[in-house]
């Protein structure tokens, strides 16, 4: 489909704002020289870091991820380098054997020992796009032995995974969520992207089948955040419009699973029940099986994954609505999310400012966002 000039000026806009304001952001300010880490987050009004309380395995995989794909190989290098030494376990020269920690505090000592899936998930997707960039063995190795921990240590023996396990992998008690298995699927594309390896496109072929089992509502087709059956489940759009991405771009891999006419009507539902209003297309927190709102706060992560299925569904399935939708919404987008210094985290619906703070791992949710719309632009 034809893309309207206009839109392409617009989506220009959004990428000159990344390229200009938010990367080199993590460059300056938001970079920890003596640490060799990103500050966790930086103050909206200031552009200066905010206090670090701790520092995030899946932070620094995040930032390992937006400087591989810039281009920027000596500062992915760096990162690289610190995810090993701080949150690997065993030091960087040891070659620890592919199990993360949670976090570390402010002095690079373990803070929080929890093996986490998300965390997992993202150290395998981060490794896949740096080795991608830089061809360095270390961080196929790094991916491959992590991907050997998910398999032996979080499989639930149902084609799923535990969210979350103590220091020593025993059960936590955390069950399976969907978050955390939706990035493992995103990781799992990565590392098929970078690999070849076949064994990751079956792998993703059965999960996709274990997900629309367990987590899919057969009434609106929507993936809840907790299994089918559970009290106080709920939907967030924004994971409507993450999983329809993921899906629509991996045709190949998905074609014989129920996944994406699934979400062919997950997408509709978030569309019509999620959004604030018509003129400020804000994505809401969370609806109820119902459709109801019951949480209206609209997180900047939620909006870009609108904007990048908008685009998707746009360009892939032909819908000139959503073309002109996301026209509109990056108009808006502009500005009540986006200022000079960065942006805003959380908005209220009235578009009141809730988290101020720019968090070193929201350039990620903006990149794959901005990469899929100047991938036709």
């Amino acid at each position: 489909m034809s893309v309207p000039s206009s839109l392409v000026r617009a989506i220009d806009a959004l990428v000159v704002h990344y390229d200009t304001t938010v990367l080199p952001a993590w460059t300056g300010a938001g970079w920890d020289a003596a640490r060799q880490l990103a500050h966790e987050a930086l103050d909206g009004a200031s552009g200066q870091p905010r206090p670090d309380q701790r520092f995030r395995a899946m932070a620094c995989a995040r930032q390992l991820f937006v400087f591989a794909r810039a281009g920027q190989l000596t500062h992915a290098g760096a990162l690289f380098a610190s995810l090993r030494r701080y949150f690997g376990g065993s030091g960087e020269d040891s070659q620890d054997n592919g199990a993360w920690l949670y976090s570390v505090g402010p002095d690079g000592t373990p803070l929080d020992a929890t093996r986490d899936l998300y965390t997992h998930a993202f150290v395998i997707f981060a490794a896949a796009h740096y080795y991608r960039a830089s061809s360095d063995a270390q961080a196929l190795a790094l991916l491959r032995r992590t991907v050997a921990v998910v398999e032996e240590r979080f499989a639930n023996g149902l084609g799923l995974y535990h969210a979350a396990l103590t220091a020593d992998f025993g059960d936590s008690g955390a069950g399976v969520l969907q978050n955390p298995i939706m990035h493992l699927t995103e990781a799992y594309l990565a590392a098929l992207e970078a690999t070849g390896d076949a064994w990751f496109e079956t792998r993703l072929r059965v999960l996709a089948r274990a997900v629309h089992v367990t987590f899919v509502d057969p009434l609106n087709g929507c993936i809840a955040e907790l299994p089918q059956g559970t009290v106080g489940n709920r939907i967030e759009p924004g994971h409507q419009f993450e999983w329809y991405s993921l899906v629509a771009m991996a045709p190949q891999v998905f074609a014989d699973s129920p996944l994406p006419e699934t979400l062919e009507q997950a997408f509709a539902f978030a569309r019509t029940h999620g959004l604030g209003d018509a003129d400020t297309l804000g994505v809401c927190a969370a609806l109820d099986g119902a459709g109801r709102q019951i949480d209206t706060t609209q997180r900047i992560w939620a909006q870009t994954e609108f904007a990048r299925a908008l685009g998707l569904r746009g360009t892939i399935g032909g819908d000139a609505s959503a073309l002109a939708q996301l026209e509109a919404w990056i108009a808006s987008f502009r500005i009540r999310f986006l200022h000079p210094r960065g942006w805003h985290e959380v908005l209220a619906a009235d578009g009141s400012v809730l988290r101020a703070e720019m968090p070193s791992t929201t350039p990620y949710h903006l990149l794959t966002a901005y990469e899929a719309l100047r991938s036709w632009r």
